[in-house]
């Protein structure tokens, strides 16, 4: 959507900021939650002596299940609320998501200081990854919808927002390493972290009414649904090649990043070899993803209208045998080709700029491509296109892994 002329002024850029602290919010708390999986996996996959000998216990697969417990509600729910943003109020959806999740995150830090029972843990933990993941996906699908109603470049701003959440949860994890914290008290410490960013997101969306900017765009919207029938189609067929887009990026990296490049060996021993993936897979890649996102604030292209964008995103498709010959370990059937450190950071920055860069084009240009009250629609809808992506790609991890 283009800047009307008799729009009021978005005064020191308020509007903006508030959405890039909603992308923030929105997966914030679930980054954090994942770089605390030393600490869940210490309490689940622990040993003890008994009459002089060390007994194995149960092993739970936290990874695997955490993976596939927290794609399968996203994909769902994001679908779920494709069909019922217009009878759910925008207030209780993204007001109510926001309440849930900090309240699971309370529960979260409380367990950690509370002994339990390891099956008992594991169950509680699988149940909150499952709640906080519907949640995220109604509140992420219903803020994409919002953010549309608004002129492009607050989408690119929400989106920069999102991008940096990853960084902060990458830096965490590596002074964590360097504080040499025991895990327990990292993780109180994680989950403490994002209760707050979470009040400060419900916080930030309960200001969003009072800005007179705000109003112009969320006004116009809900007077023009008075004047309509909930029964109009939505603008699928419009939107069409950037549903496209932003579900091949999602399928392409998520493919390959975390699950082949989290197990890439440094050539180099000492110190870096505990700061290598903290830093170069998981740093790197948040950081470049940021960047990418925020250079369409810049520069957009190629344009909308343009088929090399298409065809750019599938082209992205490279970098999933070029991380694969990387050092990965262990190794199945692929050769290594890029042993060294730097060319594994090389690929990492081209790849993950890439992402981020074409997500973002395709999440902003989507709401442009339908009339201005179709906005929100289109918004929700990518939502749902970016979570399938996301899922597909967690699921094609699986089988890459086995043949690297």
């Amino acid at each position: 959507m283009s800047p009307r002329e008799d729009a009021p002024a978005d005064r020191g850029f308020l509007v903006g900021i508030i959405f890039f602290i909603l992308g923030l919010g929105t997966l914030l708390p679930w980054n954090f939650f994942m770089t605390a999986s030393m600490y869940f996996n210490n309490r689940l996959n622990t040993s003890e002596w008994s009459n002089g000998t060390v007994t194995t216990r149960k092993e739970y697969y936290f990874n695997n299940w955490m993976t596939l417990l927290s794609q399968l509600p996203l994909l769902l729910f994001t679908l779920l609320n494709s069909f019922l943003y217009q009878w759910i109020s925008e207030k209780m959806r993204i007001a109510g998501s926001l309440v849930f999740i900090l309240l699971l995150f309370i529960l979260t830090a409380v367990l950690v200081k509370i002994p339990m029972e390891e099956d008992r843990f594991f169950s509680v933990t699988m149940a909150t990854i499952w709640f906080i993941n519907s949640f995220g996906a109604v509140l992420q699908g219903s803020l994409f919808g919002l953010v549309g109603l608004l002129p492009q470049r607050y989408s690119a701003v929400f989106m920069s927002g999102q991008g940096l959440a990853g960084t902060f949860a990458a830096l965490a994890m590596i002074f964590a390493i360097a504080s040499e914290a025991d895990s327990e008290s990292a993780a109180l410490g994680y989950f403490i972290t994002p209760c707050v960013g979470t009040l400060v997101t419900l916080f930030s969306y309960m200001l969003l009414p009072k800005l007179e900017f705000a109003r112009f765009y969320l006004d116009s919207k809900r007077k023009s649904y008075e004047l309509e029938t909930s029964s109009r189609l939505l603008p699928t067929g419009e939107i069409w090649v950037m549903a496209f887009c932003v579900t091949f990026v999602f399928t392409v990296t998520l493919s390959v990043f975390p699950a082949v490049t989290v197990d890439v060996k440094t050539v180099y021993g000492g110190k870096w070899e505990r700061y290598f993936i903290p830093v170069v897979c998981f740093l790197f890649f948040n950081l470049m993803d940021f960047i990418g996102r925020t250079v369409t604030l810049v520069s957009k292209w190629p344009s909308k209208d343009s088929r090399l964008f298409p065809l750019l995103v599938v082209c992205r498709v490279i970098f999933v045998p070029l991380l694969m010959m990387c050092n990965v370990q262990e190794r199945n059937i692929m050769p290594v080709l890029f042993s060294d450190d730097f060319m594994f950071a090389a690929i990492m920055v081209f790849f993950s700029v890439s992402s981020g860069y074409f997500v973002c084009l395709s999440m902003t240009y989507a709401p442009q491509l339908v009339e201005p009250k179709d906005g929100e629609t289109a918004g929700v809808l990518m939502a749902f296109f970016l979570a399938l992506g996301l899922s597909l790609g967690a699921a094609l991890s699986f089988p890459l892994r086995f043949l690297v």
